[in-house]
């Protein structure tokens, strides 16, 4: 693809999203030496890449996947990848950008939840500036690029999945590892007692094992906390 100006390449349109400032900055600062790469914005919680994705229409949105209070990377990331079709004001414009996740987290739970969510790339922020720069590249077209020890993980779950677990499994599978009993997880989640029993039987279940320190053992060994 050429400018119609001048003949030359287009370059990739950035929309970074993270809620540290100073982490921004220093993105801004990176992606600004990077040849073919333009940054057209900056946002720091969920809410604000979703207004500025509408109305900036980025090839590439760089997320990170905590930004504190309001929607996580993930959930923007769902919607910032929603379908034309359904996409609204608060959920994006008709044009749907890729994501390249950038973040420090490398949990299996967190690596699954983004690629569910639509996220082209998975990149960890130790990523020396040159692979960071071929992954949005490489994203604009498409195409997915994982980090090493990201890519790593992928394979190894592929060849021996985990056990997959309901969003609110997991909700109270955390609950558990903070040492909660039934009542308090129940009034955590605004949930019946009862109905946090029969999520605990079903839990343990796809486990394979029948005590919480067994549950909670199992989902540390297997990366299954946030």
């Amino acid at each position: 693809m050429t400018h119609p100006a001048d003949g030359g390449p287009v370059p990739v349109r950035i929309l970074v999203c993270d809620d540290h400032v100073v982490v921004r900055a220093g993105l801004l600062a990176l992606l600004d030496s990077a040849p073919g790469i333009e940054v057209v914005g900056e946002a720091g919680t969920g809410e604000e890449a979703l207004a500025l994705a509408a109305r900036l229409t980025p090839d590439v949105v760089l997320m990170d996947l905590q930004l504190g209070a309001g929607i996580d990377g993930v959930e923007t990331t769902r919607r910032l990848t929603a379908a034309p079709a359904t996409a609204t004001p608060q959920t994006g414009s008709g044009r749907v950008p890729h994501v390249l996740v950038l973040t420090t987290y490398d949990t299996d739970a967190d690596i699954t939840r983004a690629i569910e969510a639509g996220a082209t790339g998975y990149l960890l922020k130790a990523e020396r500036p040159e692979e960071l720069f071929a992954a949005i590249h490489a994203a604009a077209r498409g195409r997915t690029t994982l980090s090493g020890p990201v890519a790593g993980r992928v394979m190894a779950n592929m060849r021996s999945p985990r056990p997959s677990l309901t969003d609110r499994e997991r909700d109270i599978l955390a609950q558990l590892a903070t040492g909660l009993g039934n009542r308090e997880i129940a009034r955590a989640l605004f949930i019946s007692e009862a109905t946090v029993k029969t999520h605990l039987r079903r839990i343990y279940d796809k486990l394979g094992v029948d005590t919480r320190a067994g549950a909670v053992a199992v989902a540390k060994e297997q990366r299954l906390l946030p």
